[in-house]
């Protein structure tokens, strides 16, 4: 099953992220070389947000990443969201 997760930031996320980006970046790598990261990243002009699309067996998987994430832990995220996606085309299926 698809998820989307959907993340909202605090303001000047790109400077404020650099001691947690390396570890953040790194589960998601770990998540990605597992096949259930399939595409993430930040929204730009603004970098308000970000979006990662998860290929995994329920709801559950991706709350252990946001449980995990250290943008999370560390009060980078405002908020977030996950929503099952019904993938009905492109080259993922």
């Amino acid at each position: 099953m698809y998820f989307l997760l959907s993340y909202d930031y605090v303001e000047n996320i790109v400077e404020r992220r650099a001691p947690y980006r390396d570890t953040h970046l790194a589960l998601a790598q770990a998540y990605a070389g597992r096949g259930e990261l399939v595409l993430g990243g930040a929204f730009t002009q603004p970098a308000d947000s970000a979006a990662l699309v998860f290929n995994v067996g329920g709801q559950a998987d991706v709350e252990a990443f946001v449980a995990k994430d250290p943008y999370v832990k560390n009060g980078l995220v405002t908020g977030w969201r996950i929503r099952e996606w019904n993938v009905v085309v492109g080259s993922a299926l």
